[in-house]
């Protein structure tokens, strides 16, 4: 009986997808105790006030005795905001019907216990797979320090990101790349490597569809980088560039701010996103990087653009670098969860299976 509700409070906890890093996405919908619709919210960004508080606040005295369904165990810790365990308690609601127990160890099913030894009822475990999904990104931080990575290219029918000549804009149509400012609206931070910012100028923004815009990380080994590019412009969006020991002693463009690594490489740097808050990534990047970060277990999702076209050539670019396989059984394999027409293009996407 609870389900319908909790794909409610799935579908409010959706409407703030890349907002709420580096916390997680949480809806919520109170019921009154005829098991009325009286109350519904969603966290809407860090710092704001969480989805149980804005749902609870919504429905004011009827959610006496009533029943709130959430899709995420609430809170019972003071951070930037006061625990939600309390807030549910004063409230008077009799029942708490929750997807999915919190990972974080400041949580990590203390919110439940608070709630059951206040007398009220918890019923976990409700479509707890669909939440599980929804917050893949947050889990992933949580339990391994390292954001969800999603790893994008635009290539031709024949596997070609570029001609011989290096020439790639544009592969895909306006459609495709109207979906990818669209994906990195719902991303915290977006990765290339100095060879793209040196071949393509890229601006990498969402054109808008998102405030603020996702963070710009160029990881670079040598910091060989122009001395003017799109990047640098940090009244568009911030940029971080992120380097190692080899390049301690040069220093990065204006505009942009310095991030130094132990080791200059995607794992190295998915480790400070985390610890920056970002709970997904997007990578879009060159080849080399491309197959690194999966060497290193950077990427879990993978979403592929194919464009009707050909472009030939036994020296033109292709989307990965030697992944170092010499049998087909070691080969990586996509569980295909999407695909589908994108104008006069094709996407494909899809999570990377261990």
């Amino acid at each position: 009986m609870w389900e319908p509700w909790m794909r409610r409070a799935l579908q409010l906890a959706a409407l703030a997808d890349g907002h709420t890093s580096p916390n997680p996405l949480v809806g919520a919908v109170v019921l009154d105790a005829r098991g009325e619709l009286v109350g519904e919210g969603f966290h809407a960004r860090a710092g704001e006030p969480h989805a149980e508080v804005g749902a609870l606040a919504q429905a004011g005295l009827l959610a006496r005795g009533g029943t709130l369904v959430v899709t995420l165990e609430p809170c019972c810790h003071h951070g930037r905001t006061p625990p939600c365990t309390e807030a549910v308690i004063q409230a008077g609601v009799q029942r708490v019907v929750v997807a999915l127990d919190d990972p974080d160890p400041r949580v990590s099913g203390a919110g439940i216990d608070r709630l059951r030894s206040a007398g009220v009822e918890v019923i976990s475990g409700v479509l707890r797979e669909m939440a599980a999904e929804q917050n893949r990104a947050f889990l992933q931080r949580v339990k391994t320090g390292r954001p969800w990575g999603v790893l994008k290219w635009a290539m031709s029918l024949d596997g070609r990101t570029a001609l011989p000549s290096g020439a790639s804009q544009w592969i895909s149509a306006p459609s495709a790349r109207s979906w990818v400012h669209q994906l990195r609206s719902r991303c915290d931070a977006v990765i290339v490597g100095g060879g793209t910012v040196r071949s393509d100028d890229p601006l990498l923004t969402s054109r808008g569809r998102t405030t603020p815009e996702p963070l710009r990380v160029v990881l670079s080994r040598s910091l060989d980088l122009p001395a003017k590019a799109q990047l640098w412009d940090s009244s568009v969006a911030p940029t971080v560039v992120a380097f190692g020991p080899e390049a301690a002693d040069r220093e990065v463009p204006p505009g942009a701010e310095s991030l130094r690594l132990e080791v200059c490489d995607p794992l190295h740097l998915m480790d400070a996103l985390a610890r920056r808050g970002c709970n997904r990534v997007l990578w879009e990047c060159g080849p080399e990087l491309a197959a690194a970060a999966l060497r290193q277990g950077c990427v879990q999702e993978l979403a592929a653009v194919v464009a009707p076209k050909l472009l030939g050539g036994v020296a033109a670019r292709t989307p990965l670098a030697d992944l170092g396989f010499e049998r087909m059984d070691q080969v990586k394999f996509l569980e295909i969860s999407r695909s589908e027409s994108l104008g006069t293009d094709w996407l494909i996407q899809g999570r990377l299976l261990d």
